[in-house]
């Protein structure tokens, strides 16, 4: 029996419903992941303080949670390897490696804006 298709606001209810679920499980199972949403919670103030405009403050605000969106995919790709297998191979450790670097490589994208943010707010 072909599963019946969903389209228009039943289709945005389910997304949002299994987008919550995804949310809980990542909160419940990453660490990483609630640091990174205690950081960009913190973020928010910090970013009303250091902020020049609405569109910078939102800048530093968006670039905090650019870090935990990498973090959500990193941990898909985690989540994929495991299911396939728990055998180690080695391009299931290049895969998870790769997801890891790619968190990593995202967190300087913050680290960057936030200390020019705070260097013009010094210096100016």
């Amino acid at each position: 029996m072909e599963k019946k298709k969903l389209s228009g606001v039943p289709r945005l209810a389910a997304a949002f419903r299994n987008s919550l679920g995804g949310f809980r499980d990542i909160w419940a199972e990453e660490e990483a992941f609630r640091m990174e949403i205690a950081l960009l919670a913190l973020s928010v103030p910090g970013a009303f303080w250091l902020g020049q405009s609405a569109f910078h403050m939102a800048l530093l605000i968006a670039s905090v949670l650019l870090v935990a969106i990498v973090e959500v995919l990193n941990t898909a790709i985690e989540a994929t390897i495991d299911r396939i297998g728990p055998e180690r191979h080695e391009l299931s450790r290049i895969a998870k490696d790769l997801g890891s670097l790619a968190v990593l490589m995202t967190s300087f994208v913050p680290g960057l804006l936030w200390l020019a943010a705070l260097f013009d707010k010094l210096s100016g």
